[in-house]
């Protein structure tokens, strides 16, 4: 189902595609999604933006938590950047829910260049009604 799930939010969601995201992998409260930093990420230090660091955090928190197919948004966020991205590298986020109550969880997302560490990302979601697969799909 999150596989199923992902496709159908993939596309839609230009706003990833167009950064040059690349989602690698989703199952059941993960995902994990890769973006290239390219020349028109950087800011005025010659490093990447921190706006484009947490929009692929972002992304991956998004994708998995509507990996159930049930509609989720953020409630809240915050990041945490550890070591600066340049242009050229390839960075991952790795987004893992932690914890789920009721309609809320909290998931933490680590964005990484190979092995380094670049920011520390945790999103608050809140599920709403409605699902991403329509009902009379889900035995497909």
């Amino acid at each position: 189902m999150a596989g199923r799930v992902a496709a159908a939010m993939w596309a839609e969601d230009t706003a990833s595609a167009g950064l040059g995201m690349r989602l690698v992998d989703v199952g059941e409260g993960t995902a994990r999604i890769e973006m290239p930093v390219r020349e028109d990420m950087v800011n005025g230090h010659g490093i990447a933006h921190g706006g484009f660091v947490f929009c692929l955090a972002d992304s991956a928190f998004a994708f998995a938590c509507n990996s159930r197919n049930q509609v989720t948004v953020a409630q809240a966020c915050d990041i945490v950047f550890v070591a600066p991205a340049r242009r050229g590298d390839l960075l991952v986020a790795e987004a893992t829910e932690r914890t789920s109550y009721g309609r809320n969880a909290i998931y933490d997302v680590t964005v990484r260049r190979d092995e380094d560490v670049i920011a520390e990302f945790r999103g608050r979601a809140r599920q709403l009604s409605g699902t991403i697969i329509p009902s009379s799909e889900d035995a497909t």
